[in-house]
């Protein structure tokens, strides 16, 4: 019977997930796209078709970040609903304990949350990439790009002292759009600045192309090519510029080592990698949470109730996991501590609320 019974309620459970995912793609999709064809519409590289691919290429990363609150609204959309048709009373009433029935939704939660780190995760870091490259090619093609903050790279080699920005990375760090380059003598001031239409990382050296040269209390030259030395690499390079949403899950504890091997302190790299390898079990805490504001063994619901202090237990939880999650990736606390203390905080309170609804 508990077998039965247990079948049947991760059946709910995985049918009304399915159904928030759709109406969750759905609503995204429309609104991301509506916001994007007003962004890009007088741009000559605009299309109908062209928007419609970026906006799937970016809805993979939009669904990852919402799944949490896909979990929390599932749970308490099922157990709402058994809730008024009594099936949870009568599975009380046959002896059944919360745990027992609360086995499948948790079961549920915590392949959706595996899913969403194997699956969607590898699918939302290559969307990025491929969504930032063809922002990227239409900005350049209007001539009116949207500054994007990136770390400076810092190159230094004998009498040679370079400090290298851009406002756009393309092609894993290798392509610098719009790329400015600053030139420092052995007392730290400014000899040069080279202002390029993009800077190509070769082999020892930045190729760069269409570049205005500015030289103190010199007239500016523009040249159609130049060359700028360098000790930096095709790895270095990519580590340094490397995003966390932009790298898959299998990827990161690669890039992680390579970043150590540098010596570049990879905390941003680290938080995603722990926060990804939590979200199964921050998936577990949202369906808890979900439980003990939802779990009320008779006929009658204060509906209005339980769905805001759901929601509001939820949204407290992601927020505290957002906020502590930037502390991790600025280094401010151990990334492994940022990512899975709130999740194992609220396990541990959800567990201990229906502990004390089953004992009394």
């Amino acid at each position: 019977m508990i077998w039965t019974l247990g079948l049947y309620f991760f059946r709910r459970y995985m049918m009304t997930s399915l159904w928030f995912f759709l109406g969750v793609i759905s609503i995204t999709y429309l609104i991301d796209f509506t916001e994007t064809s007003g962004r890009y519409d007088n741009l000559p590289g605009y299309s109908v078709t062209g928007v419609l691919y970026l906006t799937a290429l970016r809805l993979p990363l939009i669904l990852q970040q919402t799944v949490p609150f896909i979990g929390l609204f599932v749970g308490m959309a099922t157990l709402i609903a058994l809730n008024r048709k009594s099936e949870l009373v009568v599975a009380r009433a046959a002896g059944i304990s919360v745990w027992q029935f609360m086995a499948p939704f948790l079961i549920g939660a915590t392949l959706i949350g595996l899913t969403t780190t194997l699956v969607i995760n590898p699918l939302a870091a290559w969307g990025e990439r491929q969504g930032t490259e063809i922002e990227t090619k239409w900005r350049e093609t209007a001539g009116s790009a949207k500054p994007t903050p990136i770390p400076w790279l810092r190159q230094s080699s004998g009498d040679n002292d370079v400090a290298l920005g851009a406002r756009a990375v393309l092609e894993d760090g290798t392509l610098l759009v719009d790329a400015v380059l600053l030139h420092f003598d052995q007392d730290g001031r400014i000899v040069l600045r080279q202002d390029a239409r993009t800077a190509t990382l070769k082999d020892g050296y930045w190729m760069l192309t269409d570049v205005l040269e500015t030289r103190p209390g010199e007239i500016q030259t523009r040249l159609a090519e130049a060359r700028v030395a360098t000790n930096l690499n095709e790895e270095f390079v990519q580590q340094r510029l490397a995003r966390p949403e932009s790298v898959a899950f299998y990827d990161l504890f690669q890039k992680i080592e390579v970043a150590r091997s540098f010596g570049i302190a990879p905390h941003a790299l680290e938080t995603q990698f722990h926060s990804l390898l939590s979200l199964p079990f921050l998936m577990i805490a949202m369906t808890l949470i979900a439980a003990t504001v939802s779990l009320k063994f008779s006929r009658i619901n204060q509906s209005r109730t339980v769905i805001l202090g759901g929601i509001l237990s939820g949204f407290v939880l992601y927020v505290v996991s957002v906020l502590v999650r930037a502390f991790g990736s600025s280094g401010v606390m151990p990334p492994y501590v940022a990512a899975w203390v709130p999740v194992v905080v609220a396990m541990a309170l959800g567990a201990t609320i229906l502990l004390h609804k089953e004992d009394g």
